[in-house]
Order: structure tokens, then sequence, then C-alpha cells
């Protein structure tokens, strides 16, 4: 069965946080006769999106118009000091992590998910340059900053910054469709991934 992986954006969202698992994601389901996933932006409305450095960026859906998503990617970037604890953005994150099967942070996108509690007593992976504010958001987290990205909890995945994404959704595509499938992907993308445990 095809899964909606739903990729929220916001401005000054870090364009490869979203732009990098987009391609992974996107580029597993053209290989694949387009059965593996359906993958999308998502934003609080259906105004373009300014991203880090400008990039203007339209989403596909709002919060209201979205489907369900199987796999939600929460993009990084300073962005995210400004949205974290926003009370609308929070529920729309906490009712779409409830009823997805992964929830996937890039980034500072940990923030989010730090803020919602979910990553109290867990390890995580952020940007290198915001542990310390993770610190105060998560004080009892457990920051693993020698790691490109972790799996938090049976449900999150939480990475380092920017091309660390990358490797994330490799990760993932591995797990869900398998080594062969994941590999096909990156020769395609002409990409250096190297598998590791998740």
């Amino acid at each position: 069965m095809r899964q909606n992986v739903g990729i929220f954006i916001f401005d000054n969202a870090e364009v490869l946080d979203f732009a990098g698992p987009f391609e992974v994601f996107g580029i597993t389901s053209q290989l694949n006769n387009n059965e593996p996933f359906q993958v999308f932006t998502v934003a609080r409305t259906m105004d373009a999106t300014s991203a880090v450095n400008g990039l203007s960026v339209n989403p596909t859906y709002d919060f209201d118009s979205c489907p369900p998503i199987d796999i939600l990617i929460l993009s990084g970037g300073n962005g995210t000091k400004s949205i974290y604890k926003d009370d609308e953005i929070l529920s729309w994150v906490q009712k779409t992590y409830t009823k997805s099967s992964y929830t996937l942070s890039i980034c500072s996108g940990s923030r989010l998910l730090g803020e919602l509690g979910l990553l109290d007593n867990r390890p995580y992976c952020t940007h290198h340059g915001v542990y310390e504010d993770m610190g105060e958001i998560v004080p009892t987290g457990l920051p693993q900053p020698d790691q490109r990205f972790v799996k938090s909890s049976d449900k999150i995945y939480t990475s380092g910054g920017i091309s660390a994404g990358i490797d994330l959704s490799f990760a993932v595509v591995d797990h869900l469709l398998g080594r062969d499938i994941a590999e096909r992907t990156a020769r395609h993308m002409e990409y250096n991934w190297v598998p590791t445990s998740d």
C-alpha cells in the first residue's frame, strides 16, 4: 500500500532539510512504479513559504486540506525558533504524529518534538548548533552529537543538520523496502550512501 509522506515546511525552513528527504522518497517511488510513496509538502496555509536564503516554495496542502500522513517529516532551519511554541502548529504536529506510522525530524525540527515532550528521556540528534538550545527545551533528552541520526522511539527518528536528513531518509527506505531498493535509489541519485544500523 502506498504511504503518504508529508513534509512540513514553513518560513525560513532549511532547503535541504525538506528537499533532501523529498528527493529520496520521491525517487524511490519513481523507480518503483510510483507505488511505495506519495510525497508532498504541508504548510499552515497555502501561501508560498520563503525558505532559508529566499527560496519560494508552494505547499501542496495546508493543515485543513492535508490527507492522512503515514510518514511525517519535520524540516528544520532558523524558522523553528519562531514556531516551536506556536500552539496551532504544535497541535497539528501532535495530532499528525499520533496517527502516523513514523515521524522524522531533520536538523532543528527536533525543537517541535522536544517542546511536545516526545523526546523526554530519549536519544535524539539535531544540528550541532542546536544542542545547547535543546538542552533547555528537553532537559531529560539524551543528545547524540556524534551520530548522523538515531531511532528515538518506535516511531520517531531524529537526524543531525541539513544533509543528515538524506541519510536518515535512506535508512527509513532501507527499513521499509529493503537494502536493494535503497541502494538503487542512491545509485540513481549518485549519492554515496553508506548503510548503518538504525
